[in-house]
């Protein structure tokens, strides 16, 4: 019984005893001096529950179907639905087997089943709040998570790397096999060809982005020799600024976001019986993200997408690519990675000779050379043959090595007949 049933209770039994008028009470508990005799008269047989509602323990006309309770009971507690929170399972009932229950009702089902015990939150550490950007696509955060996506079924899918747009929180990403420089750019790339050049992406500080300082080497002097990784040049070549962050936190959208996939997403795979890295992509791109989008993304402060196209003519894959310098030996050659490569002798220009060459590796593995700009054709030489090996040492060869000075070679020549001068001349 409430406190003001109570007070309903201790003014009706004042009214009864004549201490009060039925007048007074009715303006107290706010209702007509006839509802006050009816609550009078009743109380003469149902004594002290005349305050309470006639409907307290009666079943609602509004209750959900018992059998609708037990057969999403027995999905919940299907092997599939093993480790589904009360809100996840909620939503999976209403779009998989079309069961319309709130994400509480669904946890008191849970609890009642003992499928679900509830826990008290935890105070965190609190960190300074950045507000976020004001326009889509001025700031995106950039980062990779390492798990188990598809719990050991079929090929392993160890890596998400995901971009979330810092105004927006809208999302896009790739699941890889590895997490390097050429899966990242090759991420990058189909983001900078679905969506354009981002303002700013803001990552961590992990060796695919940054240069780690040499010993005792001050900022300044760091700043100055301007060392950078390949994804660093790539975003340089693309016009994009680098933001480094100094903490899990500084990039927390991010961060949490991989919790929220680390608890639906593995769900979601699983129901959807996806046992490979193709199939998981092709999961995100038609399933996940639309319904990530649609669910958590919001509206930006600013109406501008500051998303900038690729300039006509620009070569992404050239940006995109891992590239290293060579020097042009003379007879137009150079070196790369145990292999020599040969200029095409159409595309040899004059001064060429000890220039310096820009060598491409495309992520698609072809190598090409541009040269002031200007793209040659190459073709591999072969390797360089060894070098031969020295002969044997032998004795010093004498100067004088026709016998004393003298040759034979003319022996006997002026002993032979030779015709007379004059029938030399006249012939």
């Amino acid at each position: 019984m409430s406190q003001e049933e109570r007070d309903w209770l201790d003014w009706l039994k004042r009214a009864r005893d004549g201490q009060v008028t039925q007048k007074w009470v009715a303006e107290k508990m706010g209702v007509s001096d006839r509802w006050v005799r009816r609550l009078l008269a009743a109380m003469m047989e149902k004594g002290d529950g005349v305050v309470g509602h006639g409907l307290r323990g009666r079943q609602s006309n509004r209750r959900i179907d018992e059998k609708i309770r037990e057969r999403a009971m027995e999905i919940v507690k299907s092997p599939d639905w093993h480790d589904f929170r009360p809100t996840f399972a909620s939503e999976q009932l209403a779009k998989q087997h079309q069961i319309q229950v709130s994400k509480e009702t669904v946890r008191k089902w849970m609890m009642a089943e003992g499928v679900w015990q509830s826990r008290g939150r935890k105070l965190r550490e609190v960190h300074a709040w950045r507000p976020r950007r004001s326009h889509y696509g001025e700031l995106v955060q950039w980062d990779t998570s390492d798990h188990d996506w598809l719990e050991g079924r079929g090929e392993p899918v160890p890596h998400l790397v995901r971009m979330i747009d810092d105004a927006t929180s809208r999302s896009w990403g790739r699941f890889v096999q590895r997490d390097g420089t050429r899966e990242n750019m090759g991420v990058l790339w189909e983001y900078v060809t679905r969506f354009g050049r981002a303002v700013d992406y803001y990552t961590d500080r992990d060796s695919m982005f940054t240069v780690a300082p040499r010993p005792g080497e001050s900022k300044e002097q760091q700043r100055l020799a301007d060392r950078l990784t390949q994804i660093g040049r790539a975003l340089r070549e693309l016009g994009i600024g680098w933001i480094a962050a100094y903490s899990p936190q500084a990039k927390g959208r991010v961060e949490r976001s991989f919790l929220t996939d680390q608890d639906r997403l593995i769900k979601q795979l699983r129901l959807a019986k996806v046992k490979t890295m193709q199939g998981a992509n092709e999961f995100l791109e038609k399933e996940y993200w639309p319904e990530w989008n649609t669910k958590f993304a919001r509206p930006a402060r600013g109406e501008e997408d500051l998303h900038r196209p690729l300039a006509e003519g620009f070569e992404l894959g050239s940006a995109l690519s891992h590239v290293e310098y060579r020097i042009i030996t003379n007879n137009d050659t150079f070196p790369y990675y145990s292999e020599n490569y040969q200029i095409v002798r159409e595309d040899v220009q004059a001064g060429m000779k000890r220039q310096s060459l820009r060598v491409e590796l495309w992520l698609n593995g072809e190598l090409k050379a541009r040269y002031q700009g200007r793209y040659v054709r190459i073709q591999k030489c072969g390797t360089k043959p060894p070098e031969a090996s020295k002969p044997a040492p032998r004795k010093e060869v004498r100067k004088d090595h026709n016998a004393g000075g003298k040759s034979h070679w003319m022996d006997g020549f002026w002993n032979q007949p030779s015709p007379p001068l004059w029938q030399v001349i006249d012939q």
